[in-house]
């Protein structure tokens, strides 16, 4: 009986078509080719899980994507967290949720440290209105947090827009790109340095892009005031006020060098499922949407994957001493050659300080002199 077994077997292995046979091994290798790719693309987690229990953190644009991920995260790990958003539902609703999720799935270290019969304070959310299309908005924020608060930890300077319109200027009269990119997170960040400077480890960071690879500055104009919104396309719009970000983070991390304060910036890569995308040619219309999505399923991160960067920042002790660095995947990267022009860094913050001053209270230039 058993030879005529393996007889069948013998005959049915022997008379097999291989296209039947082999397309189980063909899917393993594609699959496993996918998981690949989209592994290395999704880039290096946070390798360190640091409690930052109440330490005070600002976070600019926290109510969704990126900043919401931050936001969660940081949050778990003990930290008393303010979104600064614009729209201010939106936001609540964000703080709610982390709070929510937060409070069914605590990590152990967070366990460990909070009281567990007070519940609903295990966790500090909140929202706070902030508009970087207004300067107004920014110090009104800014005079809040210092009247409130003894001090701030950790300020992550993460909203951002592109593909907006360039024609369009806000309400201080510059381009959008530039103005809630760069200008009001630089305005932020000077106004809060008091309360930064009272921290025993106060950590700026500021979240550049890719693109700034792509930008041109002018040594005589490097805020582009002197260009015609219009000659602007969005994505050089963008990679500009990206570019600004990264060499205003090397020209104050000089000036802080000596302080408490450490002041990086680091790119989350490119990021699929954020707002960014909703002015996107991408998202323009329903079958490029069709053609796209798998691509940038493969090829792009997710917010979580986008927010590690910024939280290595954020809580990694060993770099409580490194200042002015720009980093990608958790680690220290080259940015381009103009973002490491320290000449064109210097003239690109006096531009900046000049152009602030004509909309801006003059105490906010008195109290830079201290830094």
């Amino acid at each position: 009986m058993q030879g005529l077994e393996m007889e069948k077997v013998s005959s049915v292995l022997e008379n097999a078509d291989p296209f039947k046979t082999w397309w189980p091994a063909v899917i393993a290798v594609i699959v496993g080719i996918v998981v690949t790719v989209r592994t290395i693309m999704g880039g290096q987690r946070c390798p360190n899980e640091t409690h930052i229990k109440d330490n005070i953190v600002i976070i600019t644009g926290g109510s969704s994507g990126i900043g919401y991920e931050i936001a969660k995260v940081l949050a778990a790990r003990g930290g008393r967290i303010i979104l600064a958003c614009r729209n201010m539902e939106t936001a609540d609703k964000a703080a709610a949720i982390i709070k929510r999720e937060l409070q069914c799935v605590a990590l152990p270290n967070v366990k460990d440290n909070l009281n567990e019969s007070n519940s609903k304070d295990k966790f500090y959310v909140e929202a706070r209105y902030l508009d970087l299309r207004s300067f107004d908005s920014v110090c009104r924020f800014a005079r809040k947090i210092l009247a409130e608060f003894e001090r701030v930890d950790i300020l992550i300077n993460n909203a951002g827009i592109i593909f907006d319109k360039t024609h369009t200027k806000t309400v201080d009269g510059f381009e959008q790109h530039l103005q809630v990119n760069y200008l009001s997170h630089f305005l932020l960040t000077h106004l809060l340095m008091p309360h930064l400077q009272k921290s025993s480890m106060g950590r700026v960071i500021n979240v550049s892009a890719h693109a700034h690879a792509s930008a041109k500055m002018d040594f005589t104009d490097p805020l582009n005031l002197a260009i015609q919104a219009d000659k602007f396309h969005v994505r050089d719009a963008f990679a500009h006020s990206k570019l600004a970000v990264l060499l205003s983070t090397r020209y104050l991390a000089k000036a802080l060098k000596g302080t408490s304060v450490t002041v990086n910036c680091c790119t989350p890569g490119l990021v699929r499922g954020t707002s960014h995308l909703r002015n996107s040619p991408l998202m323009s219309a329903f079958c490029i949407k069709v053609m796209t999505l798998p691509w940038m399923w493969l090829f792009m991160k997710n917010p979580f994957e986008g927010a590690q960067c910024a939280v290595h920042l954020a809580t990694e002790q060993q770099l409580r001493n490194i200042s002015g660095e720009y980093f990608n995947d958790c680690n220290i990267a080259v940015s381009s050659e103009l973002g490491q022009n320290d000449e064109l860094a210097e003239q690109l913050y006096a531009q900046t300080l000049t152009a602030l001053k004509q909309k801006t209270k003059s105490d906010f230039y008195l109290k830079q002199k201290q830094i």
